[in-house]
């Protein structure tokens, strides 16, 4: 009452005086008042309705597709965050034929960039899914980083504030954060590397991320005890030539030049047996620091070690003049059939694990051999009779293994080629004999299909990783795994083993590398980078770096030590499936 008195004798006034302009202003202001009372009584009554949601995206569309060309492709970023969150949150308010027709109007918009998250919250059907979608709950719990320029977010404010799009505008205040630069816009180029999720995952990785890393090779290693053979042959090659050069003093010349050039041809052919050959692959990992085992190692036989050994000294110098040879195999009529292949280390076998859950091992040097009978044993040890069949009957034959119950994902030889793993779609991993032909052992843990499957570089341990979001350690003597990694968001779909063993390193379906201390179990380093699933990953010689490839054709070679990535790769168009580093020539 005492309000309206006031406006009253203010108007009065205003006419006393003659301000019409004044009054008329005054008269505007409370028109406004007015109106605007009466639009939050509408306001509160729209609050449920639906249909805010794809007027307010589609107003927001509309005006950042009519922008300048300069500035419409930063504009263009806000889309994706605005659309995604304005799906869940129809979702959520249990209005589903609402979010499926807005989903499927507004879908084109972000094919391009965004065909993978489409395609999975295309399986969102009610709002308990919400909840156990990994990526529908790390959308909702971490924000959108979007980088504009100066000009852009003043645009977009501006429409804003003039348009009072209060569902954009919660969207945006709510889940998603600007980085605001001076100067021009950037590049549409760049689009992929400036709309970036944050958050949890950002803070957690650079927590996890100070963790020590001791990247080193195994102290006492066949390599280390090489090096010191070679060295010590050195010694005695340098106190053979200083006795040589005095008996070389006491005999007559035509005789002291026979003995030499006799000598000189002995010590070469000692040096290309022993050291010299050796030297150039051994020279890359002979400056990496030596840790210790934290795993309990096996003992490597006596005849294994004279046979590794042998192996090294009989290796031919390479060079830019002598190259390697290279082996290449190739599978003929698999028909889709062939999921993953394998050679041992010395070449002399080739595994393949097919889709109708059999496992086929070739030995090389038994191709061109006419075919005969054998047995492989089944898991309760009872033997049935297998024919060593071909593709081409006495040029390919193989030896059949046959206990998986599903597509056999993964496949992978021990160090010494006596023992082969398989994993299956029936979440197994089954455990082969190459030399009894048999099936040994039945691992049972996962709960859904495992991907891969690698021995470690010593043997007796092996990892493996799955579609219950979690790697797990083994060793051959136990039916349990040893250590669980749990901590992905989604499928882990490789494993690898460092080359010290102390670490495994795990790629994702949700983006990211993991590496994981064997004895701990604990998560040490998370590299965040790739913007695809990681499908391959592959350890350096000295264990300092490794290599990771995802589902776009992207490789990223990462340094161990700090977390960072040290360079992309790019130039592949599709997948990598697998990575490979060599030794320097």
């Amino acid at each position: 009452m005492e309000d309206e008195e006031m406006e009253k004798k203010v108007q009065q006034y205003l006419q006393r005086k003659g301000f019409r302009l004044t009054e008329l202003a005054l008269q505007e202001e409370r028109n406004r008042l007015s109106t605007s009372a009466i639009s939050d009584v509408a306001l509160a009554r729209s609050d449920n309705d639906p249909a805010r949601y794809h007027d307010g995206y589609s107003r927001l569309r509309t005006w950042a597709y009519s922008s300048l060309d300069q500035y419409k492709h930063e504009l263009l970023r806000v889309l994706y965050p605005v659309f995604i969150h304005s799906f869940m949150d129809l979702v959520a308010e249990g209005h589903m034929q609402e979010a499926r027709s807005f989903f499927h109007t507004f879908r084109e918009d972000h094919e391009v960039m965004h065909s993978r998250d489409l395609q999975k919250l295309e399986g969102v059907l009610s709002p308990s899914h919400l909840e156990e979608m990994e990526l529908a709950r790390s959308f909702r719990k971490n924000k959108f980083k979007i980088k504009l320029c100066e000009y852009s977010y003043e645009l977009l404010l501006q429409y804003l504030q003039k348009t009072q799009a209060l569902v954009v505008l919660g969207v945006i205040n709510e889940h998603i954060t600007f980085e605001v630069s001076p100067g021009q816009p950037s590049l549409i180029s760049d689009d992929a590397d400036v709309v970036a999720l944050i958050g949890t995952s950002k803070d957690l990785a650079k927590q996890i991320n100070q963790k020590e890393v001791h990247w080193g090779l195994l102290e006492d290693s066949v390599e280390e005890r090489m090096e010191k053979a070679l060295a010590e042959s050195d010694k005695i090659e340098a106190e053979s030539k200083d006795a040589d050069a005095e008996d070389n003093k006491k005999r007559n010349a035509e005789g002291g030049k026979q003995g030499a050039s006799l000598k000189k041809a002995k010590k070469d052919k000692l040096v290309g047996a022993t050291g010299k050959n050796v030297r150039t692959e051994t020279s890359m990992v002979s400056v990496a620091p030596r840790v210790k085992p934290e795993l309990t190692l096996p003992a490597t036989p006596v005849e294994v070690e004279q046979s590794i050994l042998e192996d090294l000294r009989n290796r031919a110098q390479l060079n830019s003049v002598a190259l390697p040879s290279v082996s290449f195999y190739t599978f003929v009529n698999t028909h889709n059939g062939l999921n993953c292949s394998s050679i041992s280390h010395d070449g002399s076998l080739v595994v393949g694990g097919f889709s109708d859950s059999s496992v086929k091992v070739w030995d090389m040097s038994k191709i061109g051999q006419p075919t005969k009978m054998s047995s492989s044993q089944s898991e309760n040890g009872s033997s049935q009779g297998e024919r060593i069949s071909t593709l081409d009957e006495g040029k390919r034959t193989y030896t059949l293994f046959q206990g998986h119950s599903g597509p056999v994902y993964s496949a992978a030889f021990s160090p010494f080629g006596d023992f082969l793993l398989s994993s299956s779609s029936d979440s197994t991993i089954r455990l082969w004999s190459t030399k009894l032909n048999a099936n040994l052992v039945c691992y049972k843990g996962h709960n859904y299909p495992v991907w891969d499957v690698q021995f470690s570089p010593v043997g007796h341990y092996f990892a493996s990783a799955s579609h219950d979001r979690t790697a797990r350690i083994w060793s051959m003597d136990k039916i349990q795994p040893l250590r669980i990694m749990a901590g992905h968001l989604s499928d882990v779909d490789c494993v690898q083993w460092h080359v010290n063993c102390n670490y495994i390193a795990t790629g994702s379906s949700d983006k990211t590398v993991r590496l994981w201390d064997v004895q701990t179990g604990e998560c040490i380093r998370m590299f965040i980078g790739h913007r695809s699933m990681v499908l391959s990953l592959a350890m350096s010689p000295d264990g300092r770096y490794m290599a990771s490839g995802d589902e776009d054709g992207t490789i990223m070679i990462w340094d161990l030590s700090t977390g960072r990535c040290v360079s992309p790769l790019l130039g592949h168009s599709s997948c990598v499936w697998t990575l490979a580093f060599r030794f320097a020539i």
